[in-house]
């Protein structure tokens, strides 16, 4: 049988894994907790738990996808069911490895092993029952508190919180990629999509002093203001601009130039995930079919991106932010080559 490299990316899902460090580095970040070394392994180790979940997934689903999706690696007969296993024990094993090299006995202990028990339950058990969904995006959430290491993780909460509550309304919609969605989920999920770009536009003003209030005042942020979605895609459109136009002003403090570029690529970022999930789900809305859900599903996933580049870039570091959504039509591009679903 010929297991080539890339019928191992397939087997992965290789290119979905760029979607990944941005949990760590958003966790750290908002722990306060950015030290280089432990958060390059850290995110180093969540990407091989992912891909460790991903061959779990298709060694558990095998049966299924004989049927339903005979095109990946162990349906098709290009892998065998042992070696895909062994590929998810091996990247198991190899993620506790680097967790404890990163983070420590501590680190392993409070966050590593909860995350790959996480991934594990939900591809053994959890994932074909109502609970799937959730599970799913507790270990999403679990992904970003990875970040915080052996330390309190409360101030990582929010964080947590927003990547669980995209991840779940992805994790929802994706259970009809094979035969069509009911419009109900769709429709989930864009209002999962229009809160949390609501809250984050929110926050940003909030956050921004009382003169990007006043400047607001006669128009309140709504996602509506963030993204405009135009035929060839989600781009920042006039309202959008003159929101972050206003932010920029009202930073009028000593520290302006770090709470400018804040500003401005936080609202940036927070657009380009409201319309990278925004068109997708539209489109599901009013054509439920399955190869509209499996192309929401992958924007879904690849708007994690986006939102963790907005995480980065409101807990400031705006620098760190600009290679998540830079990485966004890279990603786009890969996944023409090996499916992220």
């Amino acid at each position: 049988m010929n297991t080539t490299l890339h019928t191992y990316a397939e087997l992965v899902r290789a290119p979905a894994a760029i979607t990944v460090p941005g949990d760590v580095v958003a966790g750290a970040l908002a722990a306060g907790r950015p030290g280089i070394r432990r958060t390059t392994g850290l995110a180093a180790s969540s990407v091989a738990l992912y891909w460790a979940g991903m061959a779990l997934n298709d060694w558990a689903d095998r049966a299924e996808d004989a049927t339903e999706r005979p095109e990946r690696p162990i349906p098709s007969g290009r892998l065998t069911p042992r070696a895909a296993l062994a590929t998810a024990i091996g990247l198991t094993g190899a993620g506790l490895g680097l967790a404890a090299l990163a983070g420590g006995r501590r680190t392993l202990l409070r966050r590593t092993v909860p995350l790959a028990a996480a991934v594990w339950a939900y591809d053994l058990g959890l994932k074909s029952t109502p609970l799937g969904p959730a599970a799913m995006a507790a270990a999403r959430a679990l992904d970003v508190l990875h970040g915080t290491g052996p330390g309190r993780a409360a101030a990582a909460l929010p964080a947590a919180t927003a990547v669980a509550a995209h991840t779940f309304a992805v994790t929802r919609l994706s259970r009809h990629e094979v035969d069509g969605a009911p419009t109900s989920e769709p429709k989930l999920s864009l209002a999962t999509t229009t809160a949390i770009a609501g809250a984050g536009a929110a926050h940003l003003l909030a956050t921004a002093g009382p003169r990007a209030a006043t400047a607001n005042a006669a128009q309140p942020p709504t996602p509506a203001r963030l993204f405009s979605a135009a035929a060839d895609g989600a781009h920042l459109g006039a309202p959008a601009a003159s929101s972050v136009a206003a932010l920029l002003a009202a930073a009028g403090t000593p520290d302006a130039p770090a709470a400018r570029k804040s500003a401005l690529v936080t609202g940036a970022a927070l657009a380009t995930y409201a319309g990278t999930c925004a068109r997708a789900q539209s489109a599901v809305v009013r054509d439920p079919s399955a190869p509209r859900v499996r192309a929401a599903v992958g924007a879904g996933i690849h708007a994690l991106l986006p939102l963790q580049a907005t995480l980065v870039a409101r807990a400031g570091a705006p620098l760190l932010a600009l290679p998540l959504v830079a990485a966004l039509p890279l990603v786009g591009r890969l996944a023409r080559k090996v499916s992220s679903t």
